[in-house]
């Protein structure tokens, strides 16, 4: 799955405890530059919410394209209005 693609090349961890909002605010404290959020739109449509830490913006994204969006992130490939035009 999507942790196990990920977890090749970055850190990952898997927290399903709690509201969204507390997840966040405790990957934030940890210095998590990226949260992604697997919900029931998920099941439906293939996407995931992929948030930033430093702008709290947010974007969908569909599952394959996560990996490739965020080696581009963490390298700083992504320009901030890249974030926008993704979710488009």
């Amino acid at each position: 799955g999507l942790v196990c693609r990920l977890s090749e090349k970055h850190n990952v961890m898997w927290d399903q405890s709690g509201a969204i909002g507390r997840r966040y605010r405790r990957q934030d404290e940890a210095g998590t530059p990226y949260c992604i959020t697997v919900d029931f739109d998920t099941l439906e449509d293939g996407t995931v919410t992929i948030r930033d830490r430093d702008t709290c913006e947010q974007l969908r994204l569909h599952i394959k394209d996560v990996p490739e969006y965020v080696r581009k992130a963490v390298d700083g490939e992504v320009e901030e209005d890249e974030w926008w035009k993704a979710s488009e």
